[in-house]
């Protein structure tokens, strides 16, 4: 057993002296600040809050807003397959039956298109036959066709006749002026009871419902009489006694 060097002991009772930390340096400055006495009342300086304290201060903060509970929440649970195939297969059929109804309107729209221009193919090329079919109708008034000329005409007309021009207009026909022009007015008939072609100019033709050309003709008026007896009577104007 070694005794301890003389001189290096520390007195019972006594606590060991510690060195003085270096003038000027952080550990001066620290221990003047733990051994300086707070004055009574006097308030500590502020101190910068630690990550720990940042953390709880958010998650008080937090709950002093409302912020949902997902525990309290009550989410809806989540769908099994049945309901979710279901839901699906609703959708589904819906988006179906709208692209269905675009398309029959689409194909409507398309076959009156081409329906269209098939017309307008067809009036194109048949409006300027109508003067060649004149021609052969003042031949027949003159004289009847014969040989060539006949058999020419004849297969002319049921070509035309094929790709659906039609021809109209004969004597004795009401007036309609929505097919028929009136290029003179010849007086008055006692035959007849309204306006009436009385002579065919030129013959009318059209395609379906649209007029190629409408027919040329002369007009008579049925007598005065008989047009004052057909107007409407219109009661007499003037104070009742």
């Amino acid at each position: 057993m070694t005794d301890a060097p003389v001189g290096h002991g520390t007195p019972e009772g006594e606590e060991p002296a510690t060195a003085p930390p270096p003038e000027g340096s952080f550990g001066e400055e620290a221990a003047e600040m733990a051994n300086e006495p707070f004055e009574t009342g006097a308030e500590r300086p502020p101190q910068e809050p630690t990550e720990v304290e940042t953390a709880w201060r958010d998650a008080d903060a937090s709950d002093a807003t409302g912020m949902p509970d997902v525990e309290a929440s009550g989410d809806p649970e989540p769908e099994d397959d049945l309901t979710r195939a279901r839901r699906d297969l609703v959708e589904l059929t819906t988006d179906l039956q709208r692209l269905q109804a675009e398309y029959l309107n689409y194909k409507r729209r398309v076959d009156r298109d081409r329906e269209l221009i098939r017309e307008n193919a067809t009036y194109t090329a048949l409006a300027p036959i109508t003067e060649v079919l004149d021609t052969i109708d003042r031949a027949r008034e003159h004289a009847p066709l014969e040989d060539g000329f006949k058999a020419v005409a004849d297969q002319l007309e049921r070509i035309v006749t094929s790709k659906g021009l039609t021809k109209f207009g004969e004597v004795g026909d009401p007036f309609d002026p929505t097919i028929h022009e009136a290029l003179s007015h010849i007086g008055e008939d006692p035959d007849v009871t309204v306006t009436t072609c009385k002579v065919i100019a030129k013959a009318g033709y059209r395609i379906g419902e649209r007029v190629v050309r409408a027919a040329q003709v002369l007009v008579v008026d049925p007598p005065f009489e008989t047009r004052a007896e057909r107007a409407p009577q219109e009661p007499p104007s003037g104070p009742r006694e």
